[in-house]
């Protein structure tokens, strides 16, 4: 199923330019889009990146709306959207239980609970030091699992050093994301990552990202505050967490301090 997955998103990004823009918007209200860069609406720099969007839960609210071409684009990706959910919420009740929290805590904390993937595209870039990727950022949302191609690209940012994420065949890698450091008060911390290019080589990489519905209130669980260990961050709902978040943009790299506590 890995080895399909990136399969199929490298089929269509090779499709002809006239049959992929059929999926263009760069309204990121729409469901399912491709854009490129991340906010190209307000950015005055433009990222190295191509990506499908895709709004892949509940499955059957959105599948219809998937490209139809490659023509076996819809079974795959829906398959592995349906298998990457199941891993994400035996993660989540592990998480829970670390915590000293019930197991379905996180879970039912997310309220409706969404999730979304991006095919991530990196071309070739004839002078890579001048550009990323992605530059320095978390994500907003609660989990990702991340399936890299055989390209490195990924690096996160350990004891103020960009370390080198190397792909291993055949495995994921989990990065924890803003509203998961907000719900453990602090225990878990969001990853700060970026994606860097290459300048002979093209990439994949393809997050699924796990998330709460735009109307749950998120903060920090009741059972981890106690007189030593404060709130650390006020009651928010993921929908004004997102809006802030996409309206910043990456060169901020985490929205978190806009939420502590007055």
């Amino acid at each position: 199923m890995i080895k399909d997955m990136s399969s199929i998103a490298r089929e269509f990004f090779k499709l002809p330019e006239s049959e992929r823009l059929k999926m263009y918007s760069d309204d990121p209200s729409k469901t399912t889009r491709l854009s490129t860069s991340f906010n190209v609406r307000t950015e005055k720099l433009s990222n190295w990146r191509d990506f499908l969007r895709l709004r892949c839960y509940p499955l059957e609210d959105y599948v219809q709306e998937w490209p139809n071409n490659p023509p076996s684009f819809r079974e795959q990706v829906g398959e592995y959207c349906t298998s990457v959910r199941g891993l994400v919420l035996r993660l989540l009740g592990a998480i829970s239980e670390s915590l000293g929290l019930e197991k379905n805590y996180i879970v039912e904390a997310l309220g409706k609970q969404g999730q979304h993937m991006a095919l991530n595209y990196y071309p070739p870039c004839p002078e890579p030091e001048l550009t990323y990727g992605l530059p320095g950022h978390t994500d907003c949302n609660l989990i990702t699992v991340l399936l890299q191609d055989d390209v490195p690209g990924l690096q996160v940012l350990r004891n103020g050093k960009w370390v080198a994420v190397n792909p291993i065949p055949n495995t994921f890698i989990v990065n924890i994301g803003d509203m998961m450091q907000v719900i453990s008060n602090d225990k878990y911390k969001s990853v700060l990552h970026r994606a860097v290019v290459n300048c002979n080589s093209e990439r994949i990489s393809i997050p699924t990202f796990y998330c709460p519905s735009p109307d749950a209130v998120i903060g920090p669980a009741k059972d981890l505050i106690s007189h030593d260990q404060p709130a650390m961050y006020r009651n928010f709902t993921y929908a004004e967490y997102f809006e802030k978040f996409w309206n910043r943009g990456l060169a901020t790299e985490c929205c978190l301090d806009l939420f502590k506590p007055n």
